[in-house]
């Protein structure tokens, strides 16, 4: 390939071997060479160096990338000339790169330091690579939501947003809403098939734990994120739509989460005062206090993906499995095309009834800094499926076993009360809306705060829980959910395999 040739060639002056593909190249530019002291005799021997400097990627440790500098320099003005027009000329032809982009501040998230990020990692890389900007400081909830549905967004080659998973979710809310409105779509209907975004979204972290862009990226580092922009990275991810009644309440793309971290993000809503230290009190009170939730967990089995949820394969850079069970379910709807059967109505669904401590669905692997496996490690961002990951009734310290495997290398499914599916759709309805509505077997009684006589103690039974959707509270229990495959595209390119660090020369 001429890039890669051309880049080995670059490269091949330095002291140490290197090859970058110009698709890693952000800019090159003719160096000022007036006034410059060369220690090199070989360069001292020229009567008129002539030089010019290639600004490029480098991997540095754990998945981040840094901004480097190379200058090389020739005899003669002439070949000086040739390879800054070559340069040029093939990264002309790299279409993907984006050269107007909107911008999304949002300066209270995290340690409110999203403007400062923004403005010292990554305004000068986006002028570096001539990438003009449009910037918003966020004043209000959903600001950048609403500016989405009324701007227009045609102008721009993608969408940033600075800050943490919150500031993603709105503008992710606004990005696919519009999208729908544009396109004549009803969002609020369950089988609804959504348009997929033609902009892809960049993410800037700049908040308290970052799950998308540590499980997209595999770290939350401002500048790396910024690279991905700059080059123009795609990386398809699926959302999954959150209905009740016919109604839509919220898109989700990393955690869907009943009983315990649904009380946990309810009650620190309570605590804001407390800042980002509520998290760790309401997690220390949802485990001591030990609520199990009764219900019904309908789903319906992602036959059409390649892999499972314990087959130890994580989801990374050019992924096979994303790719094959894209291919797979577009088969499926093709078939529906042409006459044949639905998919969903010849695939049966099944049904899981119980006490349930968690009830969790995750579209990635929902990993952070503290949890570096994620909830799911073999979790997929494009697959068009969730892992359904249904924790029942145990005792406490079963439980706290369970919670632990999240900060090791153990397999946290290995649990006789832990059960993990693939699954594109599932229902949820808790046992007191059972009772009510009379849609499943009545069970008499309500046990509403009451201890459970049954094994395991010191486990209570309640009335119900809230959902935790990607960090925010989803008041009704009674859920239905679908995975859309990927439905936008994000700056990234997934977490790369084996990641070579290169010398800091």
């Amino acid at each position: 390939m001429v890039s890669e040739e051309k880049s080995t060639v670059i490269q091949s002056f330095l002291t140490y071997a290197c090859s970058v593909p110009i698709s890693e190249i952000i800019t090159v530019e003719e160096t000022d060479i007036n006034g410059k002291h060369y220690t090199s005799g070989k360069w001292q021997k020229m009567e008129k160096p002539y030089a010019f400097t290639v600004h490029r990627v480098r991997r540095a440790r754990q998945h981040r990338w840094r901004w480097a500098q190379v200058t090389f320099w020739c005899p003669e003005e002439q070949l000086c000339h040739l390879w800054l027009q070559t340069l040029r000329e093939l990264l002309e032809k790299l279409t993907s790169r984006p050269k107007h982009l909107l911008v999304f501040i949002n300066p209270f998230g995290g340690k409110g330091q999203g403007k400062r990020i923004y403005e010292r990692k990554v305004a000068p890389l986006f002028t570096l690579a001539s990438i003009t900007t449009e910037i918003i400081v966020t004043e209000r909830a959903n600001h950048a939501k609403e500016s989405l549905y009324e701007l227009n967004i045609d102008k721009y080659d993608g969408i940033v947003c600075v800050g943490g998973d919150g500031m993603f979710s709105e503008v992710l809310h606004g990005l696919v809403g519009r999208t729908q409105r544009d396109a004549g779509v009803d969002q609020d209907q369950p089988r609804a098939a959504l348009v997929p975004s033609p902009l892809r979204i960049g993410i800037i972290p700049a908040g308290s734990t970052d799950c998308v862009c540590y499980s997209t990226v595999g770290t939350n580092d401002a500048e790396t994120s910024a690279l991905h922009i700059v080059v123009g990275d795609s990386l398809p991810m699926d959302v999954s739509s959150v209905h009740h009644n016919s109604t839509l309440l919220r898109y989700s793309v990393s955690l869907l989460g009943y009983g315990f971290y649904g009380d946990i993000i309810k009650d620190s809503e309570q605590k804001r005062w407390m800042g980002l230290v509520r998290y760790d009190f309401s997690g220390l009170k949802t485990f001591l206090s030990h609520h199990c939730y009764e219900g019904t967990v309908s789903f319906l089995p992602a036959q059409h993906t390649v892999g499972s949820p314990r087959d130890r394969k994580p989801c990374r850079a050019g992924c096979f499995v994303c790719r094959q069970s894209k291919r797979q379910l577009e088969e499926e709807r093709k078939r529906s095309l042409y006459g044949l059967e639905s998919a969903e109505e010849v695939e049966e669904w099944k049904v899981v009834c119980g006490q349930f401590l968690a009830i969790n669905a995750t579209n990635m692997s929902c990993a952070c800094p503290r949890s570096p496996q994620g909830l799911s490690p073999a979790a997929h961002l494009g697959d068009g499926s969730s892992d359904l990951i249904l924790i029942r009734k145990c005792s406490r310290f079963n439980f706290l076993r369970f919670l632990v495997r999240h900060t090791n290398q153990g397999d946290q499914f290995d649990f006789t009360f832990v059960e993990v599916y693939r699954v594109k759709k599932f229902q949820f309805v808790s046992k007191p809306a059972e009772d009510k509505d009379g849609s499943a077997r009545g069970r008499g009684k309500k046990r509403l705060g009451q201890l459970c006589s049954d094994r395991p103690p010191c486990c209570c039974a309640v009335s119900s829980s809230a959902w935790n959707c990607d960090g925010e509270v989803l008041s009704s229990p009674a859920i239905e959910v679908r995975v859309h495959c990927q439905l936008v595209r994000l700056f990234a390119r997934g977490i790369e395999e084996n990641s070579k660090q290169e010398s800091h020369r």
